[in-house]
């Protein structure tokens, strides 16, 4: 039940897929941010060990545990901007950003759509600093570096993916962490399995053959390998029954691909004619899988962006904002908003602006035509009515 044969099979044929040496399943998305981060937590990274105080690069638009892992360890956030109508961050404040304490980037790809991987890449290899993807709304984006196509979450020191039902492919709950670093690919197995040392696959006691011979830290010569533990890990592993489902999933998953961008661009062409509404643009030198169909509702435009969700949502079709919006403005940020727990790098304009007047809807692969043009038809009608209010 728990991981095994199919979750194997799921990790290497996932990491050819994708491009990368390694690949390890967790029980979802979050928790693939948490072990990303954790893993650069690590002792064995020397200067470039991210401690308590250390800052992090990001944005707060967005969902909230692409951030969380940063608090909860003790490193501080600091927030950029984001740009209108691609709703990624503000790569033009990078430097401003820039501190003696900045260890590293962590941000996601919003809906699919890739952020700045050209400029944030080169930013981050000058000044030596980590580079953490968050894909787990972009799996199957592409993006072209000097002629270089390569899948987002491939670009970084680690990237991440969610099998969360709405998500690109799924597994039920499930997520996933990877990397090309060797070293790296070791400390996130060992986190992720309790922070234990030994490598040994479950069940294959004495795999390594060296099970009762070793000493580490101040335990006793011969003490069991199997029960050694080198970090403070945790038990983050998905059960074999979902990788199962995974396995073949990925089977399907480049059509699914292919009708998610059907999707997108029946909508963008339906609804170009609305003035009130400013529609996504992907980004440059991108190819996004997307996830989900971004719409700002224009400031003067006489409409208001919660009577038009309500509007469509009567009509049943779902809406969502984009996520947290503005994540200091909540309550988690209650205790510590204003502390130097964070930072903010100017102002949070488009930011809060999303905040107020964005929303998303779905680009499922499994809508028809008839679907794609009753939410074009409600959105046409939604814009005019909510008007006359």
């Amino acid at each position: 039940l728990t991981t095994g044969r199919f979750a194997d099979e799921f990790e290497k044929k996932f990491a050819e897929w994708i491009g990368v040496k390694h690949a390890y399943l967790v029980n979802s998305g979050s928790s693939a941010n948490l072990l990303a981060f954790m893993t650069l937590t690590a002792p064995e990274l020397g200067e470039r060990q991210i401690k308590r105080g250390d800052e992090v690069i990001t944005v707060a638009c967005g969902f909230p545990t692409t951030v969380t892992p940063i608090l909860q360890y003790g490193a501080v956030p600091v927030f950029l901007d984001v740009t209108v109508p691609e709703y990624n961050i503000d790569v033009s404040r990078l430097e401003d950003a820039l501190s003696e304490k900045t260890k590293a980037v962590m941000i996601a790809h919003t809906l699919g759509n890739p952020f700045n991987l050209e400029v944030i890449k080169k930013f981050c290899d000058k000044h030596h600093l980590w580079l953490i993807e968050d894909n787990c709304d972009a799996l199957g984006s592409r993006y072209t570096i000097d002629g270089e196509t390569r899948f987002t979450g491939t670009f970084g020191d680690i990237g991440t993916s969610s099998f969360y039902p709405p998500h690109h492919m799924t597994m039920g709950e499930g997520g996933c962490v990877y990397t090309n670093d060797s070293k790296l690919g070791r400390l996130i197995l060992s986190y992720r399995d309790w922070g234990r040392d030994c490598i040994c696959p479950s069940g294959q006691d004495n795999f390594c053959k060296h099970r009762f011979s070793g000493q580490y830290g101040q335990l006793p010569k011969g003490y069991d390998h199997k029960y050694t533990y080198s970090h403070f890990g945790y038990n983050l592993k998905v059960t074999d029954m979902q990788a199962a489902i995974g396995v073949e999933q990925l089977k399907k998953f480049p059509s699914f691909i292919e009708k998610r961008k059907a999707n997108w661009a029946f909508l963008k062409e339906a609804l170009s004619d609305i003035e009130g509404l400013i529609l996504p643009e992907p980004a440059k030198n991108a190819d996004p899988s997307w996830f989900g169909f971004l719409l700002s509702v224009k400031e003067g435009s006489g409409v208001k962006r919660n009577d038009l969700t309500a509007f469509l949502e009567k009509a049943n079709i779902q809406t969502r904002l984009l996520f947290s919006g503005n994540l200091i403005k909540h309550p988690c940020f209650d205790q510590i908003r204003g502390t130097d727990a964070y930072r903010v790098v100017g102002e949070l304009k488009n930011t809060d602006y999303i905040m107020e007047h964005s929303f998303w809807i779905g680009v499922y692969p499994g809508m028809t035509k008839e679907m794609l043009q009753y939410m074009v038809d409600k959105i046409h009608e939604g814009m005019r009515e909510c008007k006359k209010k």
